[in-house]
């Protein structure tokens, strides 16, 4: 049963050090107030799991946060790399983290069989690719009907999820509009789930079925963060800022920028610097 909290509070209940976490988000929606509260509260040894890790993953291991990454693409969208994350791989700083790639269909896979509470994911991929030759968590079955090679991966199950979504009404369902990723089935994969939200409403009028909604009953924690997502967007309330983008790219190329922007935009900063800076586009 989702209950409304505060962002502080919500991650304080829900987000333990050593847990498996997923800041799930495609294009837009990518829970960034979220992620800045876990690194505020100091979380450690956290597995962090994402489809395209981006500037959330690269202030999350560049403050020291992450023992291990599990993701498919990584990238600072649309710019180049995620210069913490490389610098955490290849020179150990701020400590050295393990990871594990997989390909945009495995993650999804993954998700989908925590989802149904399955172990592993079974689904036609990596013939012929390299990824299998580095990754050992990839393997290969024998379907027993057809007698095909098919892929498995294990499931995803993270301890908590943290996503963003428009509203969710006063009961606690979650109205998630726009591009959707694999929001819900992180959602439903997860042992607990924390949802910022732009707005809390009375309830969803005039709802299309295609809409994805998570019932309350999926959902841990409801945080209302309006700009929540920003520097992402959040469809139907703010665009993407673009600038945000090209400036990480310089200021996650410093160690010591890097870290000094964290601390005036991220440590000493609250959930209302978002809505902030969404009014200031």
């Amino acid at each position: 049963m989702a209950k409304f909290q505060s962002l502080q509070e919500a991650v304080a209940e829900n987000l333990r050090d050593g847990d498996t976490v997923a800041f799930e988000g495609f294009t837009h929606l990518i829970p960034h107030a979220a992620a800045h509260e876990v690194i505020r509260q100091g979380r450690k040894d956290l597995t962090l799991i994402r489809m395209t890790p981006d500037i959330i993953y690269d202030q999350l291991i560049g403050m020291g946060l992450a023992r291990k990454v599990i993701f498919s693409y990584a990238g600072n969208p649309g710019v180049g790399l995620l210069r913490r994350m490389r610098d955490a791989i290849e020179n150990n700083w701020p400590r050295a983290i393990e990871t594990e790639e997989h390909s945009h269909a495995a993650m999804a896979n993954a998700y989908e069989a925590g989802a149904a509470g399955l172990p592993c994911a079974v689904f036609r991929g990596y013939r012929g690719a390299g990824l299998k030759d580095v990754n050992p968590m990839i393997r290969s079955i024998t379907c027993p009907f057809t007698g095909e090679e098919l892929a498995a991966v294990p499931a995803h199950r993270p301890d908590v999820t943290f996503i963003h979504a428009q509203k969710a009404n006063r009961r606690g369902d979650v109205l998630v509009e726009g591009i959707v990723g694999v929001q819900k089935e992180a959602v439903l994969a997860s042992k607990r789930s924390v949802v910022t939200v732009e707005e809390i409403v009375e309830d969803f009028d005039d709802l299309h079925p295609n809409l994805c909604v998570l019932p309350h009953w999926t959902v841990t924690s409801v945080v209302q963060v309006p700009g929540g997502a920003h520097p992402s967007y959040t469809h139907g309330y703010y665009d993407r800022d673009n600038a945000a983008y090209l400036e990480w790219d310089k200021i996650s190329a410093d160690r010591d920028l890097f870290t000094a922007w964290m601390r005036e935009n991220v440590l000493e900063a609250g959930p209302d610097v978002f809505a902030a800076r969404v009014k200031g586009l």
